[in-house]
């Protein structure tokens, strides 16, 4: 049985350049949906290329960009949240009504959709602003009850900045051992915990008021819950130590760490299907640790229970 704890629940996955944040992603997707449950995979990363192979397809499907009619840099309707925060129109995708183009799937019950690249739109084409507002808006149903939506995000902060963590109710941020990946981590959650205690974005570059306080309204009803840390490509047990010792100084909860595997490195760079026992099983440790710190966030988590599908 399923545990109905992550079902239709929406995960970003965040952190600086570089730090692993689609590895986490493929890693994760492959865990849950080992486990049973129906996955949604958004790549919202607007640069990097290649998780379509890293899941195990063969091609990527057409972006939801394309779907959406394109980038209002290039004459389409598709807005950046910073600029113009209404909602994207028709951003409920149901799957029953979407062409299958726009998605990939597999047997077992995973589904990728890409949210757009900039190295398609061609010189002058503007930011990826566009790409921030289909990642904080779209929301795929008809795929299953027991849905796990996991979102890969683009490096650093100015995705935070526009608002797209505020569709997600749990982000995981990857901390790779760099002092940046660190601080990064720190400032993401410190964004979050103004955002729940209230603090409303700046406003200051609207001059009209329905867009301020549409834009006020987006942060008001943020779903984002709490923030968790998973440690990536670690390579020694003084690194490990050292980076709990400062993330925990900065008040940062840890969910575990994956080790450094030169054969993921290795799947990236031919563009296999990632597989990795030893990376699956810390990743599953990782996602129990992530149950229980849900639980207890949630105020029900009881010491002496067995933590559902994934064992003690």
């Amino acid at each position: 049985m399923k545990n109905k704890l992550f079902a239709n629940s929406r995960i970003g996955i965040l952190g600086k350049g570089g730090s692993g944040k689609s590895t986490i992603t493929v890693l994760m997707a492959k865990a849950f949906q080992n486990q049973g449950f129906q996955v949604c995979v958004l790549d919202a990363d607007s640069t990097n290329t290649g998780i379509h192979r890293a899941l195990g397809f063969k091609n990527p499907p057409v972006s939801l960009l394309d779907y959406f009619g394109g980038p209002v840099f290039t004459g389409g309707g598709v807005t950046c949240p910073v600029d113009d925060p209404t909602p994207l129109s028709n951003a409920m995708l149901d799957l029953a009504g979407i062409p299958e183009k726009y998605f990939v799937t597999n047997q077992k019950g995973l589904f990728l959709f890409q949210l757009g690249k900039m190295g398609s739109q061609g010189p002058g084409a503007g930011c990826d602003g566009p790409i921030s507002k289909i990642t904080r808006d779209v929301n795929v149903v008809g795929i299953g009850d027991q849905l796990v939506t996991l979102i890969d995000v683009k490096a650093g902060l100015e995705d935070t900045a526009r608002g797209v963590i505020t569709s997600m109710d749990w982000i995981i941020t990857i901390v790779d051992p760099t002092t940046a990946s660190v601080q990064i981590a720190t400032d993401i959650n410190n964004l979050i915990s103004r955002i729940k205690a209230g603090e409303l974005p700046a406003t200051e570059h609207l001059d009209i008021f329905e867009l301020i306080e549409m834009t006020r309204k987006t942060y008001r009803e943020a779903r984002i819950k709490a923030m968790f840390v998973l440690l990536n490509k670690i390579n020694n047990k003084k690194t490990e130590h050292y980076l709990i010792k400062k993330l925990k100084e900065n008040g940062l909860g840890i969910l575990g760490t994956i080790y450094d595997d030169p054969s993921i490195s290795l799947a990236w760079l031919k563009g296999k299907s990632l597989e990795s026992k030893k990376a699956n099983e810390e990743i599953i440790t990782a996602i129990k640790k992530l149950e229980r710190g849900i639980k207890k966030q949630q105020g029900t988590y009881d010491l002496e229970e067995i933590t559902g599908i994934w064992g003690n």
